[in-house]
């Protein structure tokens, strides 16, 4: 249970960071264009990840993606980062934020089907069953807003199509999930930020008030850039299913943060809301899925402790800490243990 729950917390994290960031993302709509808005957080999230990392690595060090790695990066970067947020800016022109928070919980499912169907990752009825409860929860959430305003079909596929670029995004970032998360997060967030503010800018919006433009990175800095840390080590422990099933719990959250904090009434919505999510987030939380699996020879780096599949020696002097980073190879090894499709159990059934 240790394991599952060292596993399972960073996505919960996650999801907890970023619902509890929705409301002061909403504060901040009223005073700036969408797009602005949407390039500023990133931004923020960019920048405050490249400071932390600094700091932390004292000087610039590598991300450790291998060379292979970058266009999975890139290509998470384009679709996360760039084509979704203006897809989502346009279809919330061309529809209401509440139809439009219905279709967003599009993403999991979305995320889920590329993750199996294109991927190959493992998902047993328990773990369909869970996230389908899991995206029943978000929908019966958003469900009230739905019917006030208008709804244009246009706008609907847009938000829709953007839910299908952060699944992508989601199914890609898995694939380098293994470096560095601070790096990885940071250079999404630096690389979609710059995009979105200059474009932006190129189409008329005028750059806001310093304070205006603090409060808006500090809250991309913690509900988009720490967020993303977060589930990245998701995906790198879960798989791209199971991380994208748990964020969906982040409407839930957010909402939870508001009736507690703000003194919000809680609707019938909430409460089924909670019932479905409670039920779905347990089924994945007791799922044990076990059989004789081999793993192929690897060479690879990411920060490990010396588990099972961690019993190298070291050509350098360690002083025995854990965890810790540097290259390794895994040779070949036939065994059986409860896992996850992390990134060292993908292989097919």
């Amino acid at each position: 249970m240790r394991g599952m729950l060292s596993a399972v917390w960073p996505a919960l994290a996650a999801a907890a960071l970023f619902g509890a960031s929705t409301p002061l993302v909403k504060l901040l709509v009223g005073e700036l264009p969408a797009l602005l808005l949407a390039g500023l957080l990133y931004l923020g999230s960019g920048l405050g990840l490249a400071a932390i990392r600094l700091l932390r690595d004292r000087g610039w060090k590598t991300g450790g993606l291998e060379s292979g790695e970058w266009r999975w990066l890139a290509g998470a970067i384009v679709f996360g980062g760039v084509l979704g947020p203006v897809l989502l800016v346009y279809g919330l022109t061309r529809t209401d934020a509440g139809a439009a928070s219905l279709m967003l919980n599009l993403e999991a499912v979305f995320t889920a089907v590329l993750a199996w169907v294109i991927f190959k990752e493992n998902a047993g009825r328990r773990i369909v069953l869970g996230m389908l409860l899991i995206v029943a929860g978000g929908a019966a959430l958003a469900w009230p807003a739905a019917g006030s305003g208008a709804a244009d079909r246009t706008g609907l596929l847009a938000v829709a199509a953007a839910c299908l670029c952060w699944a992508i995004d989601n199914n890609l970032t898995r694939r380098v999930s293994g470096a560095d998360a601070l790096f990885v997060a940071g250079t999404k967030g630096l690389a979609a930020g710059a995009v979105n503010t200059g474009l932006a800018l190129s189409l008329g919006a005028s750059w806001p008030a310093w304070g205006t433009t603090g409060a808006a990175m500090a809250v991309g800095l913690a509900g988009y850039g720490l967020s993303l840390v977060l589930f990245v080590r998701a995906l790198r422990d879960l798989g791209a299913a199971r991380s994208g099933a748990y964020f969906s719990t982040a409407p839930f959250i957010g909402a939870a943060i508001a009736i507690l904090l703000l003194g919000e009434p809680a609707p019938a919505s909430f409460w089924l809301a909670a019932a479905l999510m409670g039920v779905g987030v347990w089924l994945h939380l007791s799922e044990r899925h076990e059989h004789v699996h081999t793993h192929e020879p690897l060479a690879h780096a990411h920060s490990h402790v010396h588990d099972i599949h961690h019993r190298h020696e070291h050509d350098f002097e360690w002083d025995g800490s854990e965890p810790h980073t540097h290259p390794h190879r895994h040779a070949a090894l036939t065994h059986k243990h409860p896992h996850f499709p992390d990134i060292h159990h993908r292989h097919g059934h």
